[in-house]
C-alpha cells in the first residue's frame, strides 16, 4: 500500500508537499524514528540542529540577569532586544507600530490582557467566539459589565451595530485565528472591520488567539490599521522549543493596559515601600511596563537559534502551510472514504473546508463508528494507537464550545453529566448515545506521508469491518456423550503493593478470603509524597522490579529488589499487624485514579495512612527516583473502623460516579441493586479471574498471525494479565477440547471446600500496559495487536472477568469460628447466566 500511495502523490509534490521532508526527518528529528507523531496542535517538535546551536550558544557565552549592569547582564539585554526585533520581523510587524511582551505562554498573554481590562475603573464588557480555547473563555470571569458568546452570525450582527453604540465602557472581543479543535480558520478581517465600525477611539478592542494558527501558517501584521490590538501566541507551537509565549501589542491601543494595578520588578522607575503607596511605572516602552520580574532570558535567547534554524529548514511559514495543507487533504480523503462491509462510514469528521487553506488548517477532528453505527470509545482508540506508536489527542481538547456543538451537547446536559461523574480527561467516552469528546489528528512542518500512511493503515486494520462479525460457535459435542468441563484453580496470585510485582500463593497453602477479596491483595501502594497521588507502573516502570511477599509465619511483608537498582538496602520488612505509631494519616485522601475517572474506596474514607519512617520512604525513593513512600489502607485492623455498610455504599457510589446507568448497554452485568459488595483497592473491582483456555486461544492466534522472521517465540503466560485466580479445565474430554471465554457466560462461581460464592460482574478492560513483560520490562506489541481483533466489545478491549464476594457471603465472612479459604487445586463450579 505504501508504494502505490507514494507513487500517486509524486506528481503533486509541487502543490505543497516538501520533497526534501524525508531527509529533514532523518537528520533533524531522529526521535521520530518508529513513532508517528500527530499532536502538533499540542506542541510541534524541535530540530536537532536548533538544540545543538542553542547549546553551543549557552556554553560559549556568559549571560547575566538583564536587570544588572555587568558585562554579562548587558549581553543578555542586547540579545533580548535583538530577538524582540526578529520576532516582529517574523510577523512582518513594524517596531514603530507594535511591541512584543514576553510571557510564559499564550494563556499568560490572554490573562495579562484580561487583568489589565479588569483593573479599569470603568470595568469592561467581553465577547468571545464559541470556537475559543478554554483560556480565552476564562476571561469572561473578569468582565464585570457583561459578556457574550458569539458564533459567526452573531459577530457580523454585533459589528454592524458598533457604529451606533454610545457606551464609553471598554469592550474587548476575542477569537481564535484557528480552532484548536477542528482546524477551522476564522476571518482575520474581523479585526479591521471592528475597528472601522467602531470608529477608532470608541473603546472597542480585539484580542486574537493565534497559538494554534501560527504552528503552520504565516501571520502578516504589515497593515497595522487592520491588525488585532493584541495577539497572543506560544513559540513552542511554532518551533517546539523554548517553552515561551508572547503578546504582540498594537502601540496605538496600548494605553488601555495602563490601568493595570500590579507591578513587578523591572517595570517601575521608583517605588516607595512605606508611608504613601506610590510608584512610578517605566515609560520607555510597553514591554518594560508589562514584563514583571526577571525575564526568562535564556529562553528568549533560544528563540534566536529557533528562528534561524526554522528559516534554514523550511524557508517560510507559507511553505509549511502548503505542505501541511496538502497532507491534511490526504488524511481527510482517506479517512472520509473508509467504509465497513455494509457501506456504513467508519469516520465521522467534524469538518470545515479541507482544501482551502484560508478556511481550514491541518487539524482533523473525528470519531469512529462500528458497522452497527455504534460509537467507538475515543480513549480505547488512543490506547491502541499508543501501542502502535501513534501519538494523537482525544477528549474535548480544551475547546469546550466547538466540541459541544459538534457533538450535539447542550450546556445543561453537560452539567447534569458532571454531577454524575463526567470529568475532563476521563474515560466516559459515550453517554446518552453520543460521544463526549473527539479524536484529534494535527499535522506539523515535519509530518510526512509515512505518518499519514501509518494512521490510515491503523484505522483500516483495527476499525474497518470488512466482513460481518462471526457468531461464536460452541465446540461440537456428541449428544449421546456430553461431558461438562470441570474447572479448578490453577493458580492464586495477590498484588500486595499495587503496581509492583505479584506474589504467587504457594500450592498446598490455603489462603484466606476477606470481604474485599483475597487477603493482603492490593493493601499497600506507593504514593507521591508531594501530590498524594498513587504511583503507576505506566509512569514508573521500575515498580515491576519491586517484589513483595507475605510471610504469614513471621507476620511480615517482605519487600525485595534487584541489588543493582539501589545504593542502599535491597530488602525491607513491614509488619502485617498494624502499628498506628509507625504511620501518620495523610492530609488528604488518595485520589487513586481521579485523572482518568476511576475512583476508589480511598476517596470515601479518611483511613489512608502513610508510613512515617524515613527508612521506608528512603528505600522506595532511591529505588524509583521520585519522592514517595508506602501507604496502607486496610480493613484488617479495628483502628480503621470500616464497617461493611460503608464499603457497600462505596461500591454503589462508584457506579454513580462512573456514569449514568443508561450509558452501560451490556446485558451481562448483574443488577446494580445487587452490587453491594466489599471492595478494597484495584483498578476496577475485587478479584480478577482469567481462564487458562482463553490464554491458550490467544497464544494460538498470535502464533498464527506472527511471521517466523519476527523473532517472537515465547508464549504468553497467564501471569501477564495480572489476575488473582487462573481457572483451568481438567483433561476429562476425550479430545481435550477446551472452552475459551467460557467465563464470559458465568454469572457466579463457587470455589473450594467452603463453597465460597463469587458473583462475576464486569469484563476487564485492558490497556497498553498488557504489552509489558513484567520480569524484563520488554514491550510485546503482538499481544495488543491480536487482542483488539478477537476481544473487542463496544470498542473496548476485554480479557478476563471481575468478580466480587456475593452480598450474602460477605455478611457471613468473619462470623463464627475459623476463616474462609481457597487454595490451588480447589474445584470451581460456575453458574451460567440465566440458569
Amino acid at each position: 500500500m505504501m508504494k502505490s500511495i507514494e507513487e500517486s502523490v509524486q506528481s503533486q509534490y509541487g502543490q505543497g508537499y516538501l520533497a526534501g521532508m524525508d531527509a529533514i526527518r532523518e537528520q533533524e528529528y531522529p526521535l521520530l524514528n518508529g513513532t508517528t507523531y500527530l499532536d502538533h496542535a499540542g506542541t510541534t517538535l524541535y530540530a536537532k540542529s536548533f538544540i545543538e546551536s542553542f547549546s553551543d550558544d549557552m556554553i560559549s557565552s556568559l549571560f547575566g540577569n538583564p536587570h544588572s549592569m555587568s558585562v554579562s547582564s548587558q549581553l543578555s539585554t542586547e540579545r533580548t532586544d535583538d530577538v524582540r526585533l526578529r520576532v516582529l520581523q517574523f510577523f512582518n510587524a513594524s517596531p514603530d507600530e507594535f511591541d512584543v511582551v514576553f510571557v510564559a505562554n499564550a494563556t499568560a498573554a490572554i490573562k495579562l490582557i484580561g487583568e489589565s481590562f479588569r483593573d479599569d475603573p470603568r470595568g469592561f464588557w467581553y465577547g468571545y467566539h464559541v470556537d475559543s480555547h478554554t483560556s480565552v473563555i476564562g476571561v469572561r470571569e473578569l468582565a464585570d459589565m457583561g459578556c457574550q458568546c458569539f458564533d459567526d452570525t452573531d459577530v457580523d450582527a454585533w459589528i454592524s451595530e458598533l457604529g451606533t453604540a454610545q457606551s464609553k465602557i471598554p469592550k474587548l472581543f476575542a477569537f481564535p485565528a484557528q480552532s484548536n479543535m477542528n482546524g477551522r480558520r476564522l476571518p482575520l478581517q474581523w479585526c479591521g472591520q471592528i475597528r472601522s465600525a467602531a470608529n477608532e477611539g470608541r473603546n472597542v478592542f480585539t484580542l486574537l488567539d493565534a497559538a494554534s494558527f501560527l504552528s503552520t501558517a504565516p501571520l502578516d501584521l504589515g497593515e497595522a490599521a487592520t491588525a488585532p490590538d493584541f495577539t497572543a501566541l506560544s513559540f513552542y507551537k511554532i518551533f517546539g522549543f523554548p517553552d515561551l509565549g508572547g503578546l504582540i501589542v498594537r502601540k496605538r491601543t496600548a494605553s488601555v493596559l495602563e490601568q493595570r494595578k500590579f507591578f513587578g520588578g523591572g517595570t517601575v522607575d521608583m517605588v516607595i515601600a512605606s508611608g504613601a503607596q506610590w510608584h512610578a511605572k517605566k515609560e520607555t516602552s510597553i514591554h518594560e511596563r508589562l514584563e514583571d520580574g526577571t525575564l526568562p532570558f535564556h529562553s528568549i535567547i533560544a528563540l534566536d537559534a529557533a528562528l534561524t534554524t526554522h528559516k534554514r529548514l523550511y524557508g517560510s511559514m507559507s511553505n509549511i502551510s502548503s505542505h501541511t495543507g496538502f497532507l491534511a487533504q490526504q488524511v481527510y480523503d482517506r479517512l472520509s472514504g473508509l467504509r465497513h462491509f455494509n457501506g456504513m462510514k467508519v469516520c465521522e469528521i467534524y469538518q470545515s473546508d479541507y482544501g482551502n487553506p484560508a478556511l481550514q488548517g491541518p487539524i482533523i477532528a473525528f470519531n469512529m463508528r462500528n458497522s452497527h453505527g455504534e460509537w467507538i470509545p475515543k480513549s480505547e482508540v488512543e490506547k491502541l494507537a499508543t501501542v502502535h506508536n501513534i501519538q494523537l489527542r482525544s477528549g474535548s481538547v480544551c475547546n469546550p464550545g466547538r466540541t459541544a456543538m459538534s457533538l450535539g451537547w447542550a450546556g445543561e446536559e453537560l452539567r447534569r453529566h458532571y454531577a454524575t461523574g463526567l470529568r475532563c480527561g476521563d474515560d466516559h467516552d459515550v453517554l446518552d448515545g453520543r460521544p463526549t469528546g473527539i479524536l484529534r489528528v494535527s499535522l506539523g512542518a515535519m509530518t510526512n506521508l509515512k505518518d499519514i500512511d501509518s494512521l490510515t493503515d491503523f484505522v483500516e486494520e483495527f476499525y474497518v469491518e470488512k466482513v460481518p462479525p462471526l457468531v461464536p460457535l460452541s465446540p461440537p459435542t456428541d449428544a449421546n456423550n456430553i461431558v461438562a468441563p470441570q474447572f479448578y484453580v490453577e493458580s492464586l496470585t495477590i498484588f500486595p503493593i499495587k503496581g509492583c510485582a505479584p506474589f504467587k500463593i504457594p500450592g498446598g497453602k490455603r489462603w484466606e478470603v476477606k470481604r474485599e477479596g483475597l487477603a493482603w491483595d492490593r493493601e499497600w501502594y506507593l504514593v507521591h509524597q508531594v501530590t498524594g497521588f498513587p504511583l503507576k507502573q505506566k509512569e514508573y516502570p521500575q515498580m515491576a522490579s519491586i517484589y513483595p511477599s507475605v510471610d504469614m509465619e513471621r507476620g511480615i511483608l517482605r519487600i525485595t529488589c534487584n541489588p543493582k537498582a539501589t545504593n542502599g538496602p535491597f530488602s525491607l520488612e513491614i509488619p502485617l499487624i498494624w502499628d498506628a505509631r509507625s504511620t501518620s494519616v495523610m492530609s488528604s485522601p488518595v485520589r487513586s485514579s481521579c485523572r482518568k475517572g476511576v475512583p476508589s474506596a480511598y476517596e470515601h474514607s479518611s483511613c489512608l495512612r502513610a508510613y512515617a519512617s524515613p527508612v521506608v520512604s528512603t528505600f522506595f525513593t532511591e529505588l524509583l527516583g521520585v519522592a514517595c513512600t508506602l501507604a496502607r489502607f486496610s480493613s484488617h485492623d479495628a483502628a480503621f473502623d470500616i464497617k461493611p455498610p460503608n464499603l457497600a455504599s462505596i461500591w454503589k457510589n462508584r457506579f454513580r460516579r462512573f456514569a449514568t446507568l443508561n450509558s452501560f448497554s451490556r446485558a451481562d452485568r448483574i443488577p446494580r441493586q445487587n452490587c453491594q459488595k466489599y471492595v478494597l483497592v484495584s483498578n476496577e473491582m475485587s478479584v480478577l479471574i482469567v481462564s487458562r483456555a482463553s490464554v491458550n486461544r490467544l497464544n494460538e492466534i498470535i502464533k498464527a498471525n506472527t511471521k517466523p522472521s519476527s523473532g517472537v517465540s515465547k508464549a504468553i503466560g497467564a501471569d501477564l494479565f495480572k489476575s488473582n485466580i487462573v481457572v483451568a479445565e481438567r483433561a476429562c474430554q476425550p479430545a481435550r477440547v477446551e472452552h475459551p471465554y467460557a467465563e464470559d457466560h458465568w454469572s457466579s462461581i463457587r470455589i473450594g471446600q467452603d463453597q465460597l460464592l463469587f458473583d462475576t460482574v464486569d469484563p476487564c478492560q485492558r490497556c497498553q500496559m498488557l504489552c509489558v513483560d513484567q520480569p524484563t520490562g520488554v514491550r510485546r506489541n503482538e499481544i495488543f495487536a491480536a487482542l483488539p481483533k478477537m476481544r473487542k466489545v463496544e470498542g473496548r478491549v476485554q480479557f478476563g472477568r471481575y468478580a466480587v464476594i456475593s452480598t450474602k457471603e460477605g455478611e457471613n465472612i468473619g462470623k463464627g469460628p475459623g476463616s474462609r479459604t481457597i487454595m490451588v487445586g480447589d474445584v470451581v463450579l460456575p453458574t451460567e447466566q440465566n440458569q
